[in-house]
């Protein structure tokens, strides 16, 4: 029996290598002699670049930079040997898990760092640039990115804004002028979701709650952000206000689309490539994914949905392992499978556990559910 195991990270808990790892203890509990192949994948969210550096044997280099709240950290950022090709993962720089709960404030942070991340990249030779942008505790639309940059953005009164800018500040942008010389490499942004910059399915709303943004919050992000798109707009040419995609990593690809003409690209379509995920299940009998939750949004581009797609293209089962799902007023888990595209929805965690009890015990609970749920489906 041929499997393969390709999941995404289970978030707070384990990377994906150590999910697939994980997964691939309980495969070989229940079926000694299978042949089993890990493929850690992501979709352009937290860890991604790790599993594009592995993907690529791309070479880890770092660079000091301002974390969410202006804070000096050093962050990573990988390089393709004989090639001018980087990798830089938001995350990094400007990701949520960077600040405790008590610091998230979508209205006070910046994506300032991922700028600075961009820049040592560009000044470090290359030319060509991977940007991961999942993961982000930014609501900015890429605003202090483009500062970074040496963008000139600037208020009402014509005076150039030297505080690197936030969500809660995005009102007071009038204008942005380019820096004298062009970034000069070429920028592809890896988006984990499809929403896009503005509405009910825009970065405030969707993602601004889980950034420590109240109901209010949101709505004062909400208005920033639809008057920083009008600035755009003026700007530099672009309308981004429904760009699919535009309202990942709160904002940043509209803003770094418009501003430097990037492309957007579903992130796990870039990765699925660089891992030859298609021909990897080229043969196989099943495969095991996964993510931390599966819910309506795993649908918009996360990597459960994605290997399910290509899977049904080889004809591959695919059976899915969440640490929960949620699911919407009278769905049932089935139609949430059905929904995403697997066969089949397995969550890990046993009723009633405490979340801090739940992480910790992660791989345990993923080799249990993998071999109780593998030895069903081999029973005749």
């Amino acid at each position: 029996m041929r499997i393969l195991i390709a999941p995404d990270k289970f978030k707070d808990a384990l990377d994906a290598a150590r999910v697939a790892a994980a997964l691939a203890e309980g495969v070989r509990d229940a079926q000694p002699d299978a042949i089993v192949e890990l493929c850690p994948l992501g979709d352009g969210g937290e860890g991604t670049g790790r599993v594009l550096a592995a993907a690529l044997a791309a070479e880890a280099h770092t660079a000091v930079v301002q974390d969410p709240l202006g804070r000096q950290r050093e962050a990573r950022w990988w390089r393709v040997p004989d090639s001018r090709t980087a990798i830089v993962e938001l995350a990094e720089a400007s990701g949520l898990a960077l600040l405790p709960a008590a610091e998230r404030d979508a209205l006070r942070t910046t994506s300032f760092g991922t700028g600075q991340l961009l820049r040592a990249a560009r000044e470090a030779g290359c030319r060509r640039v991977l940007l991961c942008v999942g993961g982000s505790a930014t609501v900015d639309g890429g605003a202090g990115c483009l500062q970074a940059l040496g963008w000139r953005l600037v208020d009402q009164g014509g005076a150039t804004i030297t505080a690197a800018m936030t969500g809660g500040l995005l009102h007071t942008v009038a204008a942005l002028h380019a820096p004298a010389e062009p970034f000069g490499a070429d920028v592809k942004i890896l988006c984990d979701v499809d929403n896009p910059l503005l509405g009910p399915r825009g970065a405030a709303a969707v993602f601004g709650p889980q950034k420590g943004a109240t109901p209010a919050g949101v709505d004062e992000l909400e208005r920033g952000l639809a008057h920083w798109a009008d600035v755009l707009e003026r700007c530099c040419g672009t309308d981004v206000r429904t760009l699919p995609g535009g309202g990942a990593a709160g904002g940043l690809p509209a803003g770094v689309a418009a501003a430097l003409g990037t492309r957007l690209c579903p992130g796990f379509d870039v990765v699925a490539q660089h891992v030859a995920l298609a021909e990897k299940l080229a043969g196989c009998d099943l495969c095991l994914t996964g993510e931390g939750r599966i819910d309506d949004q795993t649908a918009s581009g996360k990597v459960v949905a994605g290997v399910a797609r290509v899977a049904a293209q080889r004809r591959v089962s695919t059976v899915a392992f969440a640490g929960a799902v949620r699911l919407r007023p009278s769905q049932t888990i089935g139609e949430l499978a059905r929904q995403v595209g697997v066969q089949q929805i397995v969550v890990i965690t046993p009723p009633g556990l405490r979340l801090a009890e739940a992480l910790a015990a992660t791989a345990a609970h993923l080799r249990r559910a993998a071999r109780s749920t593998l030895a069903a489906h081999l029973a005749p």
